[in-house]
C-alpha cells in the first residue's frame, strides 16, 4: 500500500504528485502487480485533496498502462515497469546501502531517512524532484 503525501508549496499539481508517488512505489517494489490502490475517497481523506484530483491521477496512470480501473472493484496495478540497468547500478546501490547503514547507526529511523532524502532530492535534481516520493 502506498501512503500519499501532497506538498502544497512545491508548485507541482497534486494529481502529478500522486502519479509520481505511484510510479516511485512501483519502481521501489512497494506496489506490485495485482495490488489495489486506495480509493479516491481514501486518498482525499488522507491528503485533503478533492477526490477528482485522485481520479485524474489514476486516469493518467491508466493511460500509461500501469493500472486498470475495474468498475465496482477499484484500481489495480497491472504493470510494473522495469528500470533500465546501468553498469553503475551495483556501485550506486552499495553506496546507498552504506549511507543508510550509517544513518541507522546515527539513530535515524526509516521515516527520518526518507525525510532527509526528500529534503535533499530537490537540491540535486531540481528539474524533476517532487517532495515525498515523487
Amino acid at each position: 500500500m502506498v501512503v500519499f503525501h501532497i506538498e502544497r508549496r512545491g508548485g507541482l499539481p497534486a494529481y502529478l504528485q500522486i502519479v509520481r508517488q505511484v510510479e516511485r512505489a512501483l519502481r521501489m517494489g512497494a506496489l506490485v502487480e495485482g495490488d489495489r490502490l486506495p480509493t479516491a475517497a481514501q486518498v482525499a481523506a488522507a491528503t485533503k485533496v478533492n477526490p477528482n484530483t485522485t481520479l485524474k491521477a489514476y486516469r493518467e496512470l491508466e493511460r500509461a498502462g500501469l493500472v486498470e480501473v475495474r468498475q465496482g472493484a477499484g484500481t489495480f496495478v497491472i504493470h510494473v515497469p522495469r528500470p533500465p540497468e546501468t553498469k553503475a547500478d551495483p556501485a550506486l546501490r552499495g553506496g546507498l546501502a552504506a549511507w543508510m547503514r550509517e544513518a541507522r547507526e546515527e539513530g535515524l529511523g526509516a521515516s527520518e531517512v526518507v525525510a532527509l532524502f526528500d529534503a535533499v532530492l530537490p537540491e540535486v535534481f531540481p528539474e524533476g524532484a517532487c517532495a515525498a516520493h515523487g
